[in-house]
């Protein structure tokens, strides 16, 4: 039951938790190879840097090594279609374009990667963003073997409660702690971005720190280079949402 799930996810203390739960249900309508991605950092049509993205997946390693380590999910047909929209879409979408001419060659070389390790039939949804630079989707894939018909009439049944259930564990996962590939801030570089983020000048800062100006200067220009940005306004955000910054120490 849905009620069930859902009682379930939101009791769950821990990302991994939540995945394992998700694709456990995800498994029972016949995905059993499912795939999320979350991005605060999108620019365009680019997701931004790929150490900033959260990717969750039970796919091949094989596969995965492929679709990421050689950077095909740029030119992928859904990852488009998930950057321009929002929803749920049959991959019967993808047949229809390709049946046009619709596919650059790039995208048709997605299309061929995909075929060799049976990727071909599934949903994707796109979900629901509260600002531009964020965008957050998840693929369904059907186990090998299954027809993109038999997808679309178990979605026929039950695409709505699917929907339900992989929007409440986006939410649940974009609201957790992530680890992730990045560098952990010191304690004098997690202070001082508190501080800013409270309003604080370099002045303020260095008085409520016992530290001189260009101490704290210093402080902020090692935390940007950690956090691979430009900005303090963006250290800040990025520390934020990596909650490297305002939690309690254990």
């Amino acid at each position: 039951m849905i009620s069930e799930y859902l009682e379930k996810l939101t009791a769950c203390q821990c990302l991994e938790d939540v995945w394992s739960l998700h694709m456990e249900k995800m498994a029972e309508y016949g995905f059993t190879r499912v795939m999320y991605g979350f991005t605060r950092y999108r620019n365009g049509s680019s997701l931004g840097d790929q150490d900033d993205l959260l990717m969750l997946s039970n796919h091949d390693p094989g596969y995965l090594d492929g679709f990421f380590g050689e950077k095909l999910y740029y030119n992928a047909p859904m990852v488009r279609w998930s950057l321009e929209n929002e929803g749920a879409c049959s991959w019967s979408w993808m047949a229809e374009q390709i049946e046009s001419g619709m596919f650059t060659e790039s995208e048709m070389k997605v299309v061929g990667f995909n075929r060799r390790f049976d990727v071909t039939a599934g949903y994707t949804v796109s979900f629901k963003s509260v600002s531009y630079r964020e965008r957050g989707g998840i693929a369904l894939t059907a186990a090998p073997g299954v027809s993109q018909a038999d997808v679309d009439r178990t979605w026929d049944e039950h695409g709505q409660d699917i929907l339900v259930m992989c929007n409440v564990a986006h939410l649940k996962i974009i609201n957790m702690p992530w680890s992730g590939k990045r560098r952990p801030l010191t304690h004098r570089q997690r202070e001082v971005l508190e501080w800013v983020g409270e309003g604080k000048t370099t002045q303020d800062i260095a008085c409520i720190m016992g530290l001189t100006p260009a101490t704290v200067e210093k402080h902020l220009r090692l935390a940007r280079g950690a956090l691979d940005v430009e900005t303090t306004a963006q250290a800040v955000l990025k520390a934020s949402v990596q909650k490297q910054i305002f939690v309690v120490d254990g």
